[in-house]
Parts: structure tokens; sequence; C-alpha cells
């Protein structure tokens, strides 16, 4: 990761200490006592980027941070760094390991430049004991901290100063930067916007931002300036602003890497304008800037906009869908019950059938276009009926090829309207894979590839089957895509099972073929699709979904193709249940977004 340990940290303090009285938890001590502390107290400044502590270290020390932020970090289920939260002006880290007398659970960067106290463990031990409320006070974060790293979303985890940089002097970064916060504001939160007139300002100018405002955005253009270097070290996120109809140099970005490239908190925003044509590829200035994830923006449009500002506010609604089969059409009667309410849809994926499904949103289509292509893709006739003797694969996969290219084409994922992923199984490596870009129809091939029915996919030497296999229904991989709520739906569990008649004494492939034809699949079929599915568990992540549908479809199978309209209605039906109930944030999401709408 290329990080920096505590080891480096900056020992130059400053010609005036800062007083234990400034640090909001200790101002009421006892005068005596905070002077007794201070020979337990350590001044220091930890450059962003660097590590405060690692995982399983030894604690003897709690922090207080006077100036700046830090960050805790995990390894994620994919194996790169998450953010579990900031640690702002005025807070303690450390305090839970110090008081147990246990090694650190997560690793704890400076996201920017930070000043800190360190204190011993006997000094602080010294200032409770003088005033016990400092222990009560400091158990009731404690307390916060452990309710707030089981929800799904914690407010502390999501960026707040966020570093809006253009490619090119031509865009208007100023216009852009007003219509999304007009769309916050709107959203009830305070917003400050601020440009190169704050180069020099002191650390504490930009602290008294953070305390002032729920986003604070800082613009700048890309360049050798002192005002973009500061807003790159000062953002927990960065977001690359870049028209569509230029190329990114190569490099783009110069060598010294901020906090947010180096843990990867860096977005991509390209803009597009109807009358111009792309000059580069997606993926070109996705990869120059860095990027964990694209959005687009064609002109100045509001729904689009509206997106940008529910991510930027943690506001965000990713829609999340198991795989299934046939009962995965029950997930189109949930999105049009999401679109009937005006609820957003601002990041979806999916596993097997439901990444299908996912990428029709993904697509921008409506309702009426996603009924025609399902019904013509799989309702009207089966793509899985091209069966051969089976190599490696049941059926050959050339009418699923057919299908895919028909409906799909040449479409990019990192193209798409809505950001998308799908999940494959690697069987190579033995894990599950996330595809986030490439080929949309390659990625979808993939993640429905049931090892034994249809032919897995090659790529990179990489053996790419269902996704279902490892990871069924992917909530995990939402939550690391985005802060904000999730609508989950799981149409994985099917009521019956195989039917033990077809397996006492069957006949042989011909024989079967004589006596069904070529339209109905053996029981093989069946057989494979329950045996590479066995292990998926039922209630793996759905405790991650701020809405969790799972629609009762009695008597509908996995290769029930036909049983369309009644699956989409469960679907339908389930999720307009679900939102009649729902309330708090997600109620205040969706009556926000259906004003903005009729206005």
């Amino acid at each position: 990761m290329g990080t920096k340990t505590k080891t480096r940290i900056s020992s130059e303090a400053p010609a005036i200490l800062p007083s234990l009285r400034t640090v909001p938890f200790l101002r009421d001590a006892p005068p005596r006592a905070l002077k007794a502390a201070e020979n337990e107290t350590r001044y220091f400044g930890l450059p962003g980027g660097w590590q405060l502590f690692g995982p399983g270290e030894a604690s003897d020390q709690i922090y207080f941070v006077l100036s700046g932020s830090l960050g805790a970090f995990r390894v994620n289920s994919s194996g790169a760094m998450e953010l579990v939260g900031h640690i702002r002006a005025g807070e303690p880290v450390g305090e839970m390991s110090m008081l147990a007398g246990e090694p650190h659970e997560h690793a704890v960067y400076a996201v920017r430049d930070t000043e800190l106290l360190s204190m011993s463990r006997q000094g602080f031990m010294q200032l409770v004991r003088s005033d016990p409320q400092i222990l009560e006070r400091l158990t009731r974060l404690i307390m916060i901290r452990m309710r707030q790293a089981r929800k799904k979303v914690t407010r502390s985890a999501e960026p707040r100063v966020f570093g809006l940089v253009a490619t090119s002097p031509t865009i208007d970064l100023k216009q852009r930067a007003r219509v999304m916060a007009n769309e916050l504001q709107a959203m009830g939160l305070r917003v400050a916007i601020v440009g190169e007139e704050a180069v020099g300002m002191p650390a504490a100018y930009f602290d008294e931002l953070e305390t002032r405002n729920e986003i604070v955005m800082l613009l700048a253009t890309l360049g050798d300036t002192p005002w973009f270097k500061l807003t790159q070290r000062h953002s927990d996120r960065i977001w690359m602003f870049a028209r569509s109809d230029a190329r990114p140099s190569i490099p783009l970005l110069p060598d010294d890497p901020s906090p947010a490239r180096q843990f990867k908190l860096v977005d991509l925003v390209l803009l597009h304008h109807a009358s111009e044509r792309s000059a580069a590829r997606t993926l070109e200035w996705k990869y120059a800037s860095e990027a964990a994830r694209v959005f687009h923006w064609n002109g100045m449009d509001e729904v689009e906009c509206r997106r940008l500002a529910r991510t930027m506010a943690g506001k965000s609604v990713g829609l999340v869908l198991s795989g299934g089969g046939a009962r995965a059409y029950a997930q189109i009667g949930v999105i049009r019950a999401l679109r009937e309410a005006n609820c957003p849809i601002d990041f979806v994926g999916g596993t097997s059938m439901g990444a299908i499904i996912a990428a029709t949103v993904a697509c921008g289509w409506d309702d009426a276009e996603i009924d025609r292509r399902i019904r013509h893709a799989f309702v009207e006739s089966n793509p899985l009926s091209d069966y051969r003797l089976p190599v490696v694969g049941l059926v050959k996969g050339h009418k699923v090829d057919a299908r895919l290219k028909e409906h799909f084409d040449d479409l990019m994922i990192e193209d798409l309207r809505v950001p998308f992923f799908a999940v494959s199984t690697n069987l190579t490596q033995g894990t599950f894979q996330v595809h986030t870009e490439g080929l949309l129809r390659e990625a979808l091939r993939a993640t429905i590839s049931l090892p034994g029915i249809l032919p897995p996919v090659v790529s990179q030497k990489q053996v790419l089957v269902d996704g279902a296999v490892l990871n069924n229904f992917p909530v995990d991989v939402m939550r690391e895509m985005h802060r904000g709520r999730i609508i989950g739906v799981d149409v994985a569990v099917a009521p019956e099972g195989l039917l033990p008649d077809d397996f006492v004494d069957p006949p042989g492939f011909l024989g079967w073929t004589m006596r069904h034809g070529f339209k109905s699949p053996p029981p093989i079929a069946n057989l494979l699709m329950r045996a590479a599915t066995i292990s998926v568990d039922p209630n793996k992540h759905r405790n991650l979904t701020d809405i969790l549908i799972v629609p009762e479809m009695k008597g509908i199978e996995l290769r029930d193709w036909k049983d369309y309209e009644p699956a989409i209605e469960a679907g339908y039906n389930d999720m307009k249940a679900a939102l009649a109930d729902v309330k708090g944030p997600l109620a205040q999401i969706i009556r926000g977004n259906a004003a903005a709408i009729e206005d």
C-alpha cells in the first residue's frame, strides 16, 4: 500500500504547545490534574497517508485529534482497504483498546495532515481519578461508536470534504458545484463552496468549515499550484471532472499522491454534451484519474445531478438483486414499484439472473422496454435449449450468447447511465469476482454460467462461472460501492426441491430424448442447478439491507421461464407493501426525490 508508519512522524512541535484544556473531553477536568497529566502527554504531527497504528498492535495510549482527520480502515471481502470511519478534530482514538488492554482491531491512518496529542494509560487514569465524568463521557462515546459499527451506514464514515478537480480550465466547476449545492441544501444540509481564495489559510480555518457544514467542496483546477496540492491533501474524497470530448494526458496526476489517492478514494465525473463526440474511452479517463467509480453527467441533466448530490450526501440508494433463475422475474415487479414511488436507484448490481435484471436498469430502459426485451429473451423461447452431449456444459450456450449480443450489443459497464456491477465466481482463484468495467455482455455471460449447464467463460486465463456459487446475494459488494441505503431482493430460495422419481432408474440420454424431445430439459439440469447453489446461505448479507424483499412465489421454480406475470406480480406487491411501511432516512430520500421531480 506504500503507507508510512508512526515511527516517522513529525516531531517538530509548535512554539506554543496546545493545552489539554483545548481537548473537548478534558476541558472540565481540574486544572491541577491537567497540569500533572502534561508530563504523560506528547504532541506530534502525522502527515497525510501515514499510519498511526495497525491492527494487532499493542495499545497503551489514547490519542486526541487537534486538527486534520484520521481514518479507520479494515480489509474488506475483496482484500482491499475499506474505510470504516473518520476521526475528526476534537475526537479521541484508540480509547477502546487502551481501556481494554487489548491490541487494536483496525488500522488508523491520517487522511490529511493531522495534529495529535497522545497520552499514556497511566496519565489518562490519573485524570479519570480526578474527574470521573471523563470516563463517563468516554464510555458514552464508545457505546455510540459500537452502535454505529453495527449499523449499515455510519455518518462518521461518510466523506465530508470533497475535492472537486477540473481536468480542464474550460470546465465551469463553480456552476456545477452550485447546482449540486442547491440539491444538497434541499436535503437540509449545510454546504460550503471554497475556491482558491482560501489558499494560505491555517488548518483551523478548514476545521471550522467542517464543524459548521455537513458538506465542504474545495474547487481546484488540475495543475502545479499550491491550491491544487492543498485540495488533494485536504479532501476526504476527490471527484475528478473531465470532458468526454477530450483525451487525458498521461500521466494526468502528479507523482506525489494524496491520501485520497493512496486509499482509492477518487471518483471520475465524465461530462457529456449532446453535440460532442467522445475523444477517449471512459476507461482511459478512469485509469488516468485512478478512479474507483465512474459517474456520467449529460449536459446539466437534473436527474444525474441529483444522483451525484445524493452520493455526496451519503443518501444514495443501491438496489441488489440475487440470482434465482426464472424467479428473478419478480425483480422486474420490484423495479416497477420503486419507480412508481419515485424511489431513486443510484447504484445497481446483482448475481446471475439478478445481474441481467440489474443491467436493464443500468442501461436506462423504461418499464415497457424491460418487459419487451425480457419477454423476448427468456419467456417466448428458452435460451438454454441448445442441448448437447456434455463435455463442459449441458447446453452449447450459443443461444445465450446471441441473446446477450442482441440486447446489450457492445455496451461497456463503465459507460452505463447507472453505476453497475455483476458478480461471477472465479474457479481459478477460488474467489468471487466483481465486474465493474469491460464488455457488459461478457460479464453477464460469466455470471449466469451455472457449472455443468452453461460452458464457463475464460477471461485472461481465469475460468469464470455463475456468481451464485460463492455470492448469490452480493449486498456486501454494494456496501463497499456506496455509503447510502440498500434495497435487496432475494429470490433464490425456492419452496420446492428435486423430484426423487426423476432419479430412480433414469433412462439414458437417447431414451430421454425420444420420450421428451429436445425442448424439455433432462433431470440433470435441475440436479446441476441445485448442486451449484446448495451452499448458498439464505440469510447471508440480509442484515446489511435497509429493505429486504423475499417474494412469496409458491410453485415457481428456477427453470419455470413461462411463469412471467405471476412472478412479476409477487415482486410488485411485496415492494409496494414494504414502501407503505418505510420510515426513517430512506423515506426522507424518497419524499425528497419525489418533490424534486414535481418541481
